[in-house]
Parts: structure tokens; C-alpha cells; sequence
């Protein structure tokens, strides 16, 4: 269990609406689904209320910043099966890119791998007190365009299972290459966390707003918080 998932959950109803994707810039089509993500009638590009006009928010900072340029959208929702799906095909990514053969995985070796996927990748829990930031509606993974439409280069891939997925990885680089993406990765952050969102201390992409992450988050900032999670999880 993460540390996150000590926080309650009082959830507040609140409904699960579309994003108002004109606003933003869209991978299309969606990568999850790109790869057979079982989505079933729901779209991933939903968030609730609340968190869609937070980030309607966030990139109306960034405008005001530099005009023209908008937050992609890479991934909203995400229901547990997807989860699911997500985190097996991590699994099998891992263990064709260190040319192993499921099969012949040693415990050690399976275990290891799995550790590696989780260091990403929350587990598709079904209980209601632990549920996937992204299966509450509550947390979007996201990155920048510049005004000519060119994704901006953060320094590793979104989903990538390195220590450089971890936001501050390139903070105290000498390089400049690594210099901007360490300001690229704080543009991002500043926006959002403007906006009222908190980003996942592992994932330089990952922002959430109301679930329990935002909540532990948002309490360890300021020790005098004591905000619970108003988002559980939706399916």
C-alpha cells in the first residue's frame, strides 16, 4: 500500500464530464487504446467537473505565460480494466527489452520486473479504500506544445520505467539539454499546481486534483491540512 492510500475518501458525487478537448492538444488516436485498452463505451478523455475546469484553468496560465502554446493531453480517465491492461503489457514490455521469455522468469527475476512496473504504475486495485489515481476521474497525465505545434522534449517519455520519469531528475544537471528539460518540467508544474492540482512525486506528467495522492500531497506541504479525498473510484 502507498502512503497515499492512508487518506479517506469521502466522495462527493460529483460527475464525470467530457474535456473540453478544442482547448488542448490531443494525441490521436489515444495511445492506450492505440494498443487495444479495453475502454469498452467510456472515452479516457472524461474527468470530473471539478478537475476538467481546474485544467481549463491551468492552460489559461500558461497562455498568459506564452500565447499560443497549450497542455496535450495524453491520458484522463482510466478505468480498472485499463489499468489492468496497462500494467500487463508493462510487465511484457520489461521483459522483451531485457530479451528474457516469460516462461523462464526465476521468482527473483518476476518479482524484480514487477517492481519496476509499480515504481510507475499504480496496482489495479478493486478495493474501494485503495482505488488507481486515474479510476477516481481525478488525475490526467499531460505535457506541453509550444505554438507551432512541437511537443516539447522533457527529457524522457511519458511512462518511461527509469528514474527519469522522477520530476526532478535533471534539477542539478550542468547540461544544458538537461537544463530544459528541467524548465520545461517546471513550466508544466507551475501551471498546474497554479491551477490547485498536486503532481505524483514519480511521474513528472502526472497531476491530480480531489483524490486521495492530491490529499497526502497537499497534507504533507502543509502539516496543518487535514483534507480527505473527495474522488473514490468510478468503475
Amino acid at each position: 500500500m502507498r502512503p497515499y492510500h492512508q487518506i479517506p475518501i469521502v466522495e462527493c458525487g460529483e460527475l464525470l464530464i467530457e474535456i473540453p478537448l478544442k482547448l488542448f492538444a490531443v494525441e490521436s488516436p489515444h495511445p492506450y487504446e492505440k494498443l487495444g485498452a479495453p475502454y469498452g463505451e467510456r472515452s479516457p478523455y472524461y474527468l470530473r467537473q471539478s478537475v476538467v475546469d481546474n485544467l481549463v484553468q491551468a492552460q489559461n496560465y500558461l497562455h498568459l505565460l506564452l500565447p499560443n502554446w497549450q497542455i496535450q493531453i495524453f491520458d484522463a480517465y482510466r478505468p480498472v480494466a485499463v489499468q489492468q491492461f496497462m500494467v500487463d503489457y508493462s510487465f511484457g514490455e520489461v521483459i522483451e527489452q531485457r530479451k528474457l521469455t516469460e516462461a523462464d522468469l526465476s521468482p527473483e527475476q518476476r518479482q524484480d520486473i514487477w517492481e519496476a512496473v509499480y515504481e510507475i504504475w499504480a496496482v489495479p486495485s478493486l478495493d474501494e479504500q485503495t482505488p488507481p489515481p486515474h479510476s477516481t476521474g481525478a488525475a490526467v497525465d499531460v505535457t506541453l506544445v509550444n505554438g507551432t505545434g512541437q511537443i516539447m522534449n522533457m527529457g524522457s517519455p511519458i511512462d518511461e520505467l527509469s528514474e527519469r520519469s522522477h520530476p526532478d531528475y535533471y534539477a542539478n544537471s550542468s547540461h544544458p539539454e538537461a537544463q530544459q528539460y528541467h524548465a520545461h518540467r517546471q513550466l508544466l508544474r507551475d501551471v498546474m499546481l497554479k491551477a490547485g492540482f498536486q503532481r505524483n512525486p514519480r511521474e513528472w506528467w502526472h497531476f491530480s486534483y480531489g483524490d486521495q495522492m492530491w490529499a497526502w500531497l497537499s497534507n504533507q506541504a502543509n502539516p496543518a491540512n487535514s483534507l480527505t479525498a473527495r474522488y473514490g473510484r468510478l468503475a
